[in-house]
């Protein structure tokens, strides 16, 4: 008896349902003439002359229709117009309507107004149960800011969402965006974007195959294969997010800066890029395993610092990097705390502890800069400063070939160091061997100046100017203890000797994490993204109450 009571409930409350989401029929509220005709037009009612008809919270316009009330559907000719409240008037040739399923179609010159766009297409399909209208044909949407063309789309009115799956375009004073799979939302003018999507402005090309951009504040972010693209550089990382109107940048995981003039590369975890477009004075700070490539005839010079900023306009940037810098080329590699490298003079300083390896030579020094000339693109000379001091072992024995004094200067000749002068209070300790590389003697002498001639890692010749004292003594009349320099450190474990040598072990670390995160995300599905709370809450006022306390009158923090 429960159960058959339970069913007759249950049939009583489908029943009752459906009833109430059965429609009401059309209302025919007023027209000029009304006659009915079986033979032209079989059971409907023909009205004509300013025919105004209602159903449901919609009214419909026209000057002619045919009602066929069985049906309870709608034919409409000339100057036919649909008012959905405040929100949606639709307006056409021509148009039919159900009021049994509460659909709508409209043909010829169609124009869907709502308060923030307009979308003008040949016909549309318009569904009041969902509340959404689909057209196949040429499309024309505008609005204050953009004008949107596609082949096809969706409008969703609850939303206020334009969905659109070929080919379709955004065009703004400012840019244009090109996608084959976009969402743009009326009220708010944000726009997601999905597949292979561009944006064309006149100061920049972007690419993304997922992102989202903001056409009111004109900012941005790009998550999939993304880059932006300026005439002198190229910005590439895992997440990018861009603001036009501040013309500011920035890249997580990845990253990777291309200098297209320069011919430079830099790369890292994370980057920000300020482009000032009347100036063209540009900066950018790039950390989290930075490391900047430059080419150096056929060769690349690795440069790694903790922070790493580049400023000043195309062909005079400064590159200064700080903390633990750290660089390599195939003939030389150093370190020193930071670097200061001046594009327009070519002067390159190593600042703080430095130290310099040229093939097998270890060089330091107070102070050391490298100079390069602008023209052939090569490093041109050196320069050590204060306690110039170079050491190399001796091939053959334990021993060290050294030279010391107050200022090194340097020579290089197809980006080698072809030739040094070291200069005042000059001292050197030498192996000198035949050609059958037989040990001659050890040369230990003091001088007013040395120069010496180098071919890679060996040197050719050694020459002392004003000598004051020393001697070329054989090996067992020189004690090991008279064989090495005041001064003397060797660093040799410390030389870096490939470009993976130039990172810490935590940068490392760090980059491993972040590329196993990549290799899962990879794996995940690809979809669009999701509407941001922004998005979907823009219409929707702040209903939180005001908190009342110390930290709600305290400044914001500054990142």
């Amino acid at each position: 008896m429960k159960k058959l009571l339970f069913s007759i409930g249950l049939l009583l409350f489908v029943l009752t349902n459906l009833q109430a989401q059965k429609s009401s029929k059309i209302n025919v509220e007023y027209s000029d003439f009304a006659d009915r005709n079986q033979d032209e037009i079989p059971d409907a009612l023909l009205l004509r002359g300013n025919v105004r008809i209602r159903h449901e919270g919609v009214l419909f316009t026209c000057n002619k229709a045919y009602f066929f009330e069985k049906e309870n559907y709608l034919k409409a000719f000339g100057e036919v117009q649909m008012v959905q409240g405040d929100t949606l008037f639709l307006n056409s040739k021509y148009a039919e309507y159900s009021g049994e399923v509460k659909k709508a179609y409209a043909t010829g010159n169609v124009i869907m107004r709502s308060p923030e766009s307009t979308l003008v297409t040949d016909t549309i399909n318009f569904d009041r149960n969902t509340q959404e209208a689909y057209y196949n044909s040429l499309g024309i949407i505008t609005n204050k800011d953009n004008i949107l063309r596609s082949k096809s789309g969706k409008y969703y009115a609850n939303e206020k969402k334009f969905k659109f799956l070929t080919a379709v375009s955004i065009t703004n004073p400012k840019y244009t965006i090109k996608s084959n799979h976009l969402d743009y939302y009326t009220n708010s003018g944000h726009s997601y974007l999905f597949g292979p999507s561009t944006i064309t402005s006149k100061e920049n090309f972007i690419y993304t195959e997922k992102g989202f951009y903001d056409t009111k504040k004109n900012f941005a972010y790009f998550k999939k294969n993304s880059y932006i693209k300026y005439k002198d550089r190229r910005i590439e990382g895992d997440s990018l997010y861009y603001d036009r109107n501040r013309e500011y940048a920035s890249a997580t995981n990845n990253v990777k800066i291309t200098d297209t003039i320069n011919k430079g590369i830099i790369k890292g975890h994370y980057a920000e890029i300020f482009r000032n477009l009347k100036t063209e004075k540009d900066s950018m700070m790039i950390t989290k395993r930075a490391v900047a490539i430059t080419l150096v005839d056929k060769d690349s010079m690795y440069i790694h610092g903790k922070k790493m900023l580049i400023t000043g306009k195309p062909g005079e940037r400064i590159v200064r990097a700080f903390n633990n810098v750290r660089f390599y080329k195939t003939d030389m590699s150093g370190k020193c705390d930071s670097i200061h490298s001046d594009q327009k003079t070519g002067l390159t300083k190593l600042i703080k502890n430095p130290i310099l390896w040229n093939y097998e030579n270890q060089m330091t020094g107070d102070i050391m800069h490298l100079i390069g000339n602008k023209q052939t693109e090569k490093l041109d000379s050196l320069k050590v400063l204060n306690n110039a001091f170079i050491i190399s072992k001796d091939t053959l024995s334990t021993g060290y070939n050294q030279v010391k004094g107050q200022n090194l200067y340097g020579k290089f000749e197809d980006n080698k160091l072809r030739e040094v002068d070291i200069v005042k209070n000059t001292e050197v300790i030498y192996y000198m061997r035949n050609d059958n590389q037989e040990l001659i003697g050890i040369n230990k002498s003091v001088s007013s100046k040395i120069n010496m001639i180098l071919d890679k890692n060996t040197i050719e010749t050694i020459t002392n100017f004003n000598q004051i004292d020393g001697d070329i003594y054989p090996e067992k009349d020189l004690p090991e203890n008279a064989r090495k320099l005041r001064g003397f450190i060797w660093r040799g474990d410390e030389r870096i000797k490939t470009k993976e040598d130039i990172f810490p072990p935590e940068e490392n670390e760090l980059d491993a994490k972040i590329q196993a995160e990549k290799k899962v995300e990879m794996a995940k599905e690809n979809k669009p993204l999701e509407p941001s709370a922004a998005t979907l809450n823009y219409d929707k006022k702040n209903t939180k109450p005001k908190v009342k306390s110390k930290e709600a009158n305290s400044k914001p923090m500054v990142k």
